[in-house]
């Protein structure tokens, strides 16, 4: 993953700077739309029999975080309504047309609803450098409906290469009952440790989990950062984002409706010894509310502000001031990136949804607008 460190960064940059003298613009070919009626199933007897039991209802269907591994997008459909099959998919991006199909990832047999030993409802994904994919399972369905409570909450660990699961971590012991688990980050120590920290932002704490060890903890976030959280406050988004650097990791971490950013070295979350570690980066500009949606593997942040699709990159390495936020995507009316990744080809790709109608129940019978596509635009 570190290949796109420097590379990703710098393509954006020259396509912000060159964007306008580009003679051929990849994005077309290389642009997919997805929708919850283009699914797979194992055949068409049991789709049938999905859709007579309301276990498949394509409009239900949305696709909110995503990861890239070689050719291959790895996509979260969340279960936030009744109606989705599974809750991992993938789809090649070597894909012919605009239109993707999505299939279970792994297989089928991991993503039964009710199974404790499959996935019940992946919140986020994460690749880590040696080819595994984790997956946060909160454990909780239909949580934009009648919520219930399947399994307990858990990470995954999923080798890409095989597709066989290699690693279960059980998240009972961390949470609480104001907890609602959002984000997860996998990151090795200096001496290659792996370690995931999971974003609680009903709790107003990051989980740090020693996965080599089978230990973990809790960190309360300090007050300022949106410790001690108020009942209203509970239901905040708590977004964390990892840079890495040669002289350390830091994960940046803010809540939506915080009006400053902070970050804390990945060394001190990892030794447990976080009290006083936090560091303040600085005020969101005119206090406005920003969506972290990932990083270029490096030193760049990509965000947009809440409720705007436009998309910015921001360079850690500099001040948190908005004249080193650089706009880098011209958004659209209808759709929303949730989250920007490196990947195929060595782009920076975003997954985008018009989330904001599904929550409300008004993106119409053929369900929500979704689509997988490169940032930027690009010169041969």
């Amino acid at each position: 993953m570190g290949i796109y460190s420097t590379i990703c960064l710098a393509t954006v940059l020259r396509a912000v700077v060159y964007g306008q003298s580009c003679t051929r613009n990849i994005v077309p070919d290389l642009s997919f739309k997805l929708t919850g009626s283009d699914v797979a199933f194992p055949c068409d007897s049991t789709k049938n029999i999905y859709k007579t039991t309301g276990r498949y209802v394509p409009k239900n269907i949305i696709a909110t975080r995503m990861q890239i591994y070689k050719d291959q997008a790895i996509i979260a459909l969340p279960r936030y309504k009744h109606g989705v099959p599974f809750t991992l998919a993938t789809f090649s991006l070597k894909s012919k047309g605009c239109k993707a199909t999505l299939k279970p990832f792994p297989c089928w047999d991991i993503q039964e609803e009710g199974n404790c030993d499959a996935l019940q409802n992946a919140a986020d994904i994460c690749i880590d450098p040696l080819d595994n994919i984790w997956v946060l399972d909160i454990g909780l369905v239909n949580t934009l409906e009648q919520p219930v409570r399947r399994c307990p909450p858990k990470i995954v660990g999923i080798d890409l290469k095989t597709g066989l699961v290699v690693k279960v971590i059980n998240l009972d012991s961390f949470v609480t009952p104001e907890s609602r688990l959002q984000y997860l980050i996998a990151d090795y120590s200096k001496d290659g440790r792996p370690y995931a920290y999971v974003a609680d932002g009903g709790a107003g704490a990051i989980i740090v989990f020693d996965i080599t060890a089978g230990t973990g903890y809790r960190v309360v976030l300090p007050k300022a950062a949106g410790g001690g959280l108020t009942e209203s406050c509970s239901k905040d988004v708590l977004y964390i984002q990892l840079i890495r650097k040669p002289s350390g990791n830091n994960l940046y971490f803010t809540y939506l409706s915080n009006p400053r950013l902070f970050s804390i070295k990945t060394e001190y979350l990892q030794s447990g010894k976080a009290s006083g570690a936090v560091i303040d980066v600085g005020a969101k500009p005119l206090c406005q509310k920003i969506v972290l949606l990932g990083t270029d593997n490096g030193a760049g942040i990509f965000f947009r502000y809440k409720g705007e699709s436009d998309i910015f990159i921001w360079n850690s390495e500099t001040s948190f001031k908005q004249d080193n936020f650089i706009l880098v995507q011209k958004g659209d009316d209808c759709r929303l990136a949730t989250e920007v990744v490196a990947g195929y080809r060595k782009l920076m790709w975003a997954i985008e949804s018009n989330f904001h109608d599904y929550i409300l129940n008004t993106s119409g019978c053929l369900g929500p607008s979704m689509a997988v596509h490169p940032l930027i635009k690009t010169c041969d």
